[in-house]
């Protein structure tokens, strides 16, 4: 098969990773209008799970990830000067540089021809069997079809900016700082031994009202290094300036598609579906993504048919997901709600933001039947461990 992967993110490339695996034959050709080493962002997340399932679709670039990423195993919440730290899941983070420098790698050493500063135009699309559409949430490639896709984006009510620092911090680390124009706070993770990613996030009342709206780049980032001072320890922040010196502040774009495929054209990650950013999902979600389409080009002989499995697998797995993102964001819409509870009150709410069923009862009783949940659950794992214990303890006395 000949195929060619436009936009030389995760997704295009991990997955011409996994069909060059699955057949050496293919003529596969990845695209990419940037040059090489050239990316948005700083680290992105991903949890344990996403190292097992790309070790049963390539372990050699499994390993790769896994030896470049930097771990915790701890979240922690700043709310002025309370500080609640509360152990989770390990999670992972990685330099997105990075990530794709070894995917890329990874492709060209199986005979994959990455092919950076070329761009692909939707009005001459390459001469292929299958072209998968990798170029992100702007997708020129399925914007030129907008009505086939039903493509709809809505636009988040908060504002945010996407940070570097060189303060490594040594966990996930949430900070909420009050002003005089309401609140702001910042998501922050280590990617690397020298840098971790952080991201501002506040309401556009908080966002105006502190004059970021029309402030300079370097005038924005020293006002946010003042409000995070106790954060940073004396670091700085490093921003992404625009060409006409104004920093980079964005609403989120949740994308949908009434459909991620067009004859011999399919979408893949962020191209056919973004998810907030305060859940850490994205570039997972990528690679999953890639993961599908080559499992199903992998079982399933017939394009067309391939390609629709991918994606009702894909919507299918998506769909808690997005619920997810959805009320994430939301409680962050919302957060007046929640940030003046006790510290250990509001950082487990902060915990249970996915939640459908948060906004619609009271933060103190959600806490308390939550809590009491939790206890009973724990009761019902302690019988469960006892129950066969006692039963040994007593066949073996019947026994004597």
């Amino acid at each position: 098969m000949k195929i060619a992967c436009v936009g030389g993110g995760p997704a295009g490339l991990y997955f011409s990773i996994l069909m060059k695996r699955q057949d050496p034959a293919h003529d596969i050709t990845v695209y990419e209008r940037n040059p090489a080493g050239s990316t948005y962002g700083w680290g992105v997340t991903y949890w344990a799970g996403l190292l097992d399932k790309l070790s049963e679709g390539d372990p050699e670039s499994a390993r790769a990830v896994s030896e470049n990423s930097v771990r915790w195993s701890e979240g922690v919440a700043q709310v002025g000067e309370s500080r609640t730290v509360h152990p989770g899941d390990e999670g992972f983070g990685i330099g997105r540089r990075r990530l794709l420098d070894l995917l890329a790698e990874r492709a060209e050493s199986l005979g994959v021809r990455v092919e950076f500063e070329h761009e692909v135009t939707a009005d001459r699309l390459p001469d292929a069997d299958l072209v998968v559409a990798g170029d992100g949430v702007n997708s020129a490639l399925r914007e030129r079809h907008a009505d086939h896709f039903g493509s709809d984006i809505a636009l988040g009510r908060n504002v945010y900016s996407w940070l570097g620092t060189t303060k490594v911090f040594d966990s996930f680390t949430f900070s909420f700082v009050e002003t005089d124009h309401g609140w702001i706070w910042c998501y922050a993770y280590p990617f690397s031994g020298e840098h971790s990613t952080c991201v501002v996030e506040c309401s556009p009342e908080t966002w105006t009202g502190l004059g970021l709206d029309t402030a300079s780049e370097g005038d924005g980032l020293a006002l946010l290094e003042k409000l995070f001072a106790d954060l940073l320890d004396g670091h700085g922040l490093i921003g992404r300036a625009q060409s006409d010196g104004s920093a980079q502040w964005l609403n989120f774009r949740t994308l949908t598609n009434r459909t991620w495929r067009r004859g011999n054209l399919v979408l893949i990650g962020d191209a056919a579906h973004t998810t907030h950013y305060s859940i850490g999902a994205g570039t997972t979600l990528a690679l999953e993504d890639a993961l599908s389409l080559a499992g199903a080009l992998r079982e399933i002989p017939e394009l067309d048919a391939a390609l629709a499995h991918y994606e009702q697998e894909r919507r299918a797995a998506l769909l808690s997901i997005q619920s997810a993102a959805r009320h994430s964001a939301q409680w962050y819409e919302n957060l007046p709600r929640y940030i003046h509870l006790p510290p250990a009150q509001m950082f487990a709410l902060l915990g249970q933001r996915h939640s459908p069923l948060l906004p619609y009862i009271p933060p103190q009783l959600y806490y308390r039947i939550d809590r009491a949940a939790g206890q009973l659950e724990a009761l019902r794992r302690f019988k469960r461990w006892l129950g066969p214990r006692l039963a040994r303890t007593v066949q073996a006395r019947t026994q004597r």
